[in-house]
């Protein structure tokens, strides 16, 4: 079973998230909005296929990177997240809530080693 496909997102706290979505605007061009800016990309295995990764800044003080102490939080995309939280269980990894799904996909949060929060989101479409 393929596990990891790519890296989803990049989230990190900042102490203006409003201004450092400005300043890398003015000065390396990303067309962000509030929730950061998302760079999209083709699959290789078919290119007819769109991917996204997230790139976005959260308060300093925000809640949803714990129980991690850690400024990031890493998101990887998966494929079948059902069939990989089993085998995480299985595994004796933490896993901190249940799968979540939205319009633009499903989402899980565990623990790595080091208590890093890793979430893993699988695309829908």
């Amino acid at each position: 079973m393929k596990k990891v496909t790519g890296i989803g997102g990049i989230l990190f706290k900042s102490k203006d998230p409003g201004a450092m979505n400005e300043w890398y605007k003015t000065h390396l061009g990303l067309e962000t909005s509030p929730y950061g800016t998302s760079f999209e990309w083709r699959e290789s295995e078919d290119p007819t296929k769109k991917g996204l990764t997230q790139w976005a800044p959260f308060a300093e003080n925000t809640q949803y990177f714990e129980p991690s102490s850690k400024d990031f939080m890493i998101n990887y995309r998966v494929e079948n997240l059902e069939a990989l939280v089993e085998e995480l269980k299985k595994e004796n990894v933490t896993i901190l809530d249940e799968i979540e799904t939205y319009d633009y996909g499903k989402f899980l949060h565990i623990l790595d080693l080091e208590g890093n929060k890793i979430q893993l989101w699988e695309p829908i479409g």
